[in-house]
């Protein structure tokens, strides 16, 4: 079935808005998005970053029926459901990607420019000049551990070379196409001399992980945590953060500690798939994000929303969760790899992971 709004009439012009302010305002654009009354969203579940509360809210304040597919896809199937439904009702609206994975979609020409209110806030070196995507929420790579079963939880990369961890320690999944598992590769290669420039030495310790015996090749989640099979978890700490809140009422102590030997943070990206089927759906749900009402949804799933700063500063910012987030290392500053030193990292991944794993 081929989409309809591609056509003439108020579909094509949500189609090609770059702005609010193509729609004739905001209650233009809420008035075009609830006629389409649908949003085709993918790779959203809802204990990751606070996002059943967020679409909850979103269909409840609009009347907007928000349906998620694969909740647990990776950033590259989100890219592959997009590219291969072109044209079609069930393609996907929306995409929520890592880094790495959105600069890809950008360069395959997927995405669709649109400024949100908030663009000139979001920081330079976290947004498309194009406005194309850019980024939402992020965290640090973190190491989640069952005190229950692990006598003594690492919390560092160094650590988690010991020979007591043989069969334990997991990811969220591969780094070729997963941006959780693709931070832990950087900031393994951080943690070992490597830089935003050079990965390798990720992808050199996580053969050295699985030479030793230590690396589990389970996809670590909340199911695979509780059952005792992945007892160690690398992924972001906004994640293992809301793992031990779910987890503590099922007899499971999950710790959380960012390695100061390997601190790399990373924000995924929004975009608006260029031949989205609703298309002023997928730019009011940007639009909500992007709102200190979405932002603040954000962090109270333990992630730190892009807008953190600007929303200090204006006083819309909830400061009782904003202290509540896990310990950042060192400053807090942050440092992030340009494009082309992510695309460069990706590509070595994508050509070296499997070496590294193999046997």
């Amino acid at each position: 079935m081929t989409s309809t709004n591609g056509g003439s009439g108020s579909g094509s012009k949500a189609a090609t808005a770059t702005s609010a302010k193509d729609f004739g305002g905001m209650d233009a654009l809420v008035a075009a998005a609830k006629k389409e009354g649908k949003l085709n969203a993918i790779a959203l579940p809802r204990d990751w970053a606070n996002y059943g509360e967020i679409i909850d809210t979103f269909e409840k304040k609009y009347g907007i029926k928000v349906e998620v597919e694969n909740p647990d896809a990776s950033s590259q199937d989100e890219i592959t459901a997009a590219t291969s439904r072109k044209g079609q009702d069930r393609s996907p609206d929306v995409l929520d990607v890592g880094s790495a994975f959105a600069i890809s979609a950008a360069e395959q020409n997927v995405l669709a420019p649109y400024r949100v209110s908030a663009f000139d806030q979001i920081p330079k070196t976290q947004k498309d000049a194009q406005a194309r995507w850019y980024n939402d929420f992020g965290g640090y790579v973190s190491i989640g551990c069952d005190a229950g079963r692990v006598k003594k939880c690492p919390q560092t990369f160094a650590e988690l070379l010991d020979p007591r961890y043989k069969g334990q320690i997991a990811l969220t999944g591969n780094p070729t196409k997963s941006s959780s598992a693709f931070g832990a590769v950087y900031a393994s290669a951080l943690a070992r001399k490597g830089s935003f420039d050079d990965i390798k030495p990720g992808l050199d310790f996580f053969s050295r992980l699985k030479k030793a015996g230590n690396f589990n090749p389970v996809e670590s989640s909340p199911a695979t945590i509780q059952k005792g099979e992945t007892p160690i978890s690398i992924t972001w700490d906004y994640l293992n953060t809301g793992y031990a809140d779910d987890l503590r009422g099922k007899g499971v102590d999950w710790k959380v500690s960012i390695p100061t030997d390997g601190a790399y943070a990373e924000y995924y990206s929004q975009a608006i798939v260029k031949w989205a089927p609703h298309p002023a759906a997928a730019r009011l749900w940007q639009e909500f994000l992007y709102s200190p009402e979405g932002q603040n949804l954000w962090l109270k799933g333990h992630a730190r929303p892009v807008l953190m700063p600007t929303m200090r500063q204006s006083g819309t910012l909830d400061a009782p969760l904003a202290a509540k987030l896990a310990q950042a290392p060192g400053k807090g500053t942050v440092a992030f790899p340009t494009e082309g030193q992510i695309s460069e990292a990706k590509q070595a991944v994508v050509q070296g992971w499997a070496k590294a794993v193999a046997g």
